[in-house]
């Protein structure tokens, strides 16, 4: 096949066959497609679309590009959550602890930071050693003492995503619906799932604007998850302010802490249960009981020691991790928080290094922001809105004017 004539194929809108998206899956996974002409694919498709029969093609083609787990016949139900991505999204550091105190397994292969958005895999590693990168045969055995894994893409786990995942993220292509549900689908379907609840975002902070754009996503999703043998359900989130009162990696893995500690954010806790309730087959009671009576927590700790990450450091990753600048956002006036723009305080959290730029950058786990306001909690003047966590005056001068204008207090 001829890999130019695909492009112009996509890019005039025409449908793919499921071979010609085969082909350029396979060509792009063994390096034989280029990077540019896989970039000019993504592109073509960004502006026309897929249908669903190409997403589902799509989808199992980077699925069958390398293996999928395999478990013992009698172990037990298999069950994850991905969200599409949100500003202040840490769900996973307390979910998948969570699950794990259930009867379940939960084998949870994750992604790094991806637009504005977060990266659980970043988050982690924030905790010093904690590994992403153990392999299949660890990964198994680990789920099997302690009913819990959270790793990166394997190099023979849905390589196709590995290397799509990385050219969205710079190419301006991640709002993509079809590469959107290509790429979550296809890493949860390689875990061979039995349940998988969907977290998707709308909002200002979201990949999906609107509530519409996301019901449409989920819909997409829960039907390729469907014709692939997996229970798949779904909640709508909204993401028009930071989840929870911190963004930035170290400090998002300390506020889960207080989580799992019994404390933290009411919308965290919240949030957390309402997905745990669509896999988990523990009544809500018991699974907020896992959660305050250090239940989940000890399972925590659990996770972190199995991938070799110092557990003694998780009370204190605030010294660990600390900014050289830590500056208060005063408000102005006396009022109501009417807005606290979930896009505009990820962007700040990208320009203060919190993210990446391009796919080699290095994430700055310290940077980020904290005590952030809710919209509806009232403010006097001169209280802090929020506190920016910044490695030098240029990022924090390059932030300060996108965070002024996200906030608005009435």
């Amino acid at each position: 096949m001829h890999v130019p004539s695909l492009i112009e194929k996509k890019r005039e809108g025409q449908e793919l066959s499921a071979e010609e998206i085969e082909y350029l899956v396979t060509g792009f996974t063994h390096g034989e497609i280029a990077d540019y002409q896989m970039s000019a694919w993504a592109m073509a498709v960004f502006f026309r679309g897929m249908t669903a029969a190409e997403t589902q093609h799509l989808t199992k083609s980077m699925m069958e590009s390398g293996r999928t787990l395999d478990y013992p016949a009698d172990s037990p139900p298999k069950v994850d959550k991905h969200s599409t991505g949100g500003i202040g999204d840490k769900i996973s550091l307390v979910l998948a602890p969570l699950l794990a105190c259930d009867k379940v397994w939960v084998p949870m292969i994750s992604g790094r930071a991806l637009g504005i958005t977060g990266g659980t895999l970043d988050k982690l590693e924030s905790i010093p050693g904690f590994n992403v990168h153990i392999d299949e045969r660890r990964a198994l055995a680990q789920l099997e003492s302690i009913g819990l894994f959270i790793i990166g893409q394997t190099e023979d786990i849905c390589p196709a995503d590995k290397k799509l995942y990385a050219l969205r993220d710079v190419t301006g292509t991640v709002p993509s619906q079809a590469l959107i549900v290509a790429s979550i689908m296809s890493k949860k379907l390689a875990e061979n799932l039995d349940r998988l609840v969907l977290d998707v975002k709308f909002g200002s902070g979201a990949f999906m604007k609107t509530r519409k754009e996301a019901k449409q996503l989920a819909a997409s999703m829960t039907k390729v998850g469907k014709l692939m043998g997996v229970k798949v359900s779904h909640l709508l989130s909204p993401m028009d302010e930071p989840l929870g009162r911190t963004v930035g990696n170290a400090l998002e893995v300390a506020e889960c802490v207080e989580v799992l500690q019994g404390g933290g954010p009411r919308d965290i806790i919240e949030l957390t249960l309402d997905l745990a309730e669509q896999v988990s087959t523990a009544p809500r009671a018991k699974l907020a009981g896992w959660l305050s009576d250090g239940t989940a927590w000890r399972k925590f700790i659990s996770l972190v020691y199995a991938q070799d990450g110092d557990a003694s450091t998780l009370e204190k990753l605030g010294d660990v991790h600390r900014a050289p600048i830590i500056q208060p956002l005063l408000a102005q006036t006396s009022g109501v928080v009417k807005k606290m723009d979930a896009e505009a305080i990820g962007r700040a959290s990208l320009l203060l290094g919190g993210g990446r730029n391009s796919a080699d950058d290095e994430i700055d786990f310290a940077v980020g922001l904290s005590g952030i306001k809710k919209i509806g909690e009232h403010v006097e003047a001169k209280e802090p809105l929020l506190f920016v966590h910044a490695r030098n005056d240029q990022t924090l001068l390059t932030a300060l004017p996108l965070l002024e204008n996200a906030i608005e207090v009435l």
